[in-house]
C-alpha cells in the first residue's frame, strides 16, 4: 500500500520493544504470542511517550478476541489473506483521522489497565473448574473432570473426555495457555493427561516411561518432561 512504510521487522518481544522505542511507529502488527514473552507484555514494556495503535496477529480466536475487546484497533487471525490485511489497514487509518492524539493515549492505557486486571484477576482465582473451548462460532466449556487426555496432531487438538472427542484447529500451548487445572499435565508435546485418569506409570526399556490411562491408550512420556511429570506424581 503507497501510504505504508515498513520501517522494521522483530523475532522476539524484547526486540519488539527496542525496535518500537528507537523508530516511534505510528501503527505495530503485534504478534500476541512470540518465543519470550506475549504481546501484552511488549505493550508493558514500552517507555515510549508517543503510544501506537495496536492490531494483533494471533493462530488463536480466542487471545484475538480478547484482544479487540481489550481496546485493541484491530486483529489479524492467522493465516489471513490480503483483503483482511488491507480491511485492517484501512480501518486504522479511518481512526488516524478521527480520533485526537489524547483519545488514542487514553485507549492505550485502558488496555494496559485491562491486562493488569486479567493478570490479578488470574492470580488471584481459584483453579478453574471447565475449559473454555472454541468451535467454529461459539465458545464451550468443557469441564476438566470429564478430560481423560489432549493430543495434537499437525494443526489440530483433540480433546478427549469420557464421553466424546473435540476436534478444533489450534495448537496445543494455546490451550495449555487457558488451562487452569493442576491434574492437566503434559507428558510429550502432542500431549497433555489427566492425571485422575492415569492408571499405569510403566517404565520401559532403555530408562524409557510410559503411562497406560485408564481406558487402555498408552503414551510415551518425553525426555523434556519427564522430570516435572515424575515431581508431579511425587515418584
Amino acid at each position: 500500500m503507497e501510504d505504508l512504510q515498513l520501517l522494521g521487522q522483530c523475532k522476539t518481544g524484547k526486540e519488539a520493544v527496542l525496535t518500537i522505542e528507537e523508530l516511534q511507529p505510528d501503527l505495530i502488527f503485534l504478534d500476541i504470542q512470540m518465543k519470550d514473552m506475549s504481546g501484552f507484555d511488549v505493550l508493558q514494556k514500552l517507555k515510549t511517550h508517543k503510544k501506537p495503535k495496536v492490531i494483533f496477529v494471533t493462530a488463536f480466536d480466542t487471545y484475538a478476541v480478547k484482544a479487540f475487546d481489550a481496546f485493541a484497533l484491530d486483529y489479524l487471525l492467522k493465516p489471513f489473506k490480503k483483503e483482511r490485511f488491507v480491511q485492517a489497514v484501512a480501518r486504522a487509518k479511518q481512526q488516524f483521522k478521527s480520533e485526537t492524539e489524547n483519545s488514542l493515549e487514553q485507549k492505550f492505557q485502558k488496555l494496559l489497565q485491562y491486562i493488569e486486571e486479567e493478570k490479578s484477576e488470574k492470580s488471584g482465582t481459584a483453579s478453574k473448574s471447565k475449559l473454555p473451548v472454541k468451535i467454529g462460532n461459539t465458545v464451550s466449556f468443557i469441564n476438566y473432570s470429564d478430560i481423560q487426555y489432549i493430543l495434537a496432531s499437525g494443526s489440530y487438538v483433540e480433546i478427549c473426555t469420557v464421553d466424546k472427542k473435540h476436534v478444533l484447529r489450534d495448537s496445543l500451548q494455546n490451550i495449555i495457555n487457558e488451562m487452569d487445572s493442576k491434574h492437566m499435565l503434559r507428558i510429550h508435546r502432542s500431549t497433555i493427561i489427566n492425571t485422575a485418569f492415569l492408571h499405569k506409570v510403566i517404565h520401559s526399556n532403555f530408562s524409557e516411561i510410559d503411562v497406560k490411562m485408564k481406558d487402555g491408550s498408552l503414551f510415551r512420556v518425553s525426555k523434556s518432561y519427564r522430570k516435572e511429570f515424575q515431581q508431579n506424581l511425587g515418584i
